[in-house]
């Protein structure tokens, strides 16, 4: 049986989907980030999740480190390891007996996924700072030069701009130019200069605090 029949094998289904959703959700970040948005960004301010809560169900899940790392990126966790799971417990009860009807197997790859997902939440926690002395506000990085990486900038949708906070941190935040700002292409030094909503606006960063111009092949 080849690689491509094993995955559209019934018994494997429900890992199969999960191993599918991340090529769409990986997909959709992609292309919301190239129109000037990040579909993780979007998430994370409609689901805030800090592990307190007077809910017991909310509490019970905060063993898990949800709140410990962006939604998307627990998101994507947890559809890899189900995955690998289901298809390693079919595989290994293929050869002994015979895969395992999908009613049993899924909630068996579920329930041993869930120490895996902790342990792999935390790990990718460790590498996200979450001291308050490396910790910023978005709203901080108003007044910081960056440069243009998905654009021109101007009036439409938003591009992308990266930009480093205080600490030296590396942020991709979707900007446009400002009102009064003329486009600005794709590689120019920009000054962010204030928020509208989701979204930075710019303006040509001033010669004296200007980047060297990145040129758009890079």
């Amino acid at each position: 049986m080849s690689m491509i029949d094993h995955f559209l094998q019934p018994e494997v289904r429900p890992f199969a989907i999960a191993a599918m959703m991340i090529l769409v959700v990986g997909l959709a970040e992609a292309v919301t980030m190239l129109i000037g948005f990040s579909l993780s960004e979007v998430i994370g301010k409609a689901v805030h999740f800090d592990g307190h809560s007077e809910n017991s169900f909310f509490n019970a899940i905060s063993w898990l480190n949800v709140g410990g790392v962006p939604l998307l990126i627990f998101l994507l966790l947890f559809l890899g390891i189900f995955s690998m799971l289901g298809f390693l417990i079919q595989d290994l009860a293929g050869a002994i007996a015979g895969p395992l009807p999908t009613i049993v197997a899924a909630p068996l790859a579920f329930v041993a996924s869930m120490p895996l997902l902790r342990q792999a939440t935390r790990l990718v926690a460790r590498a996200i700072p979450r001291d308050e002395s490396y910790a910023v506000e978005i709203g901080d990085l108003v007044g910081r030069v960056g440069d243009v990486v998905v654009g021109p900038l101007d009036h439409g949708l938003p591009g992308r701009v990266r930009v480093k906070d205080a600490h030296g941190n590396l942020h991709f935040v979707a900007a446009s130019a400002a009102p009064a700002s003329d486009e600005l292409p794709q590689g120019a030094s920009v000054l962010l200069v204030d928020r509208d909503g989701t979204h930075f606006l710019a303006i040509a960063a001033p010669a004296e605090i200007a980047r060297p111009t990145v040129s758009s092949n890079n």
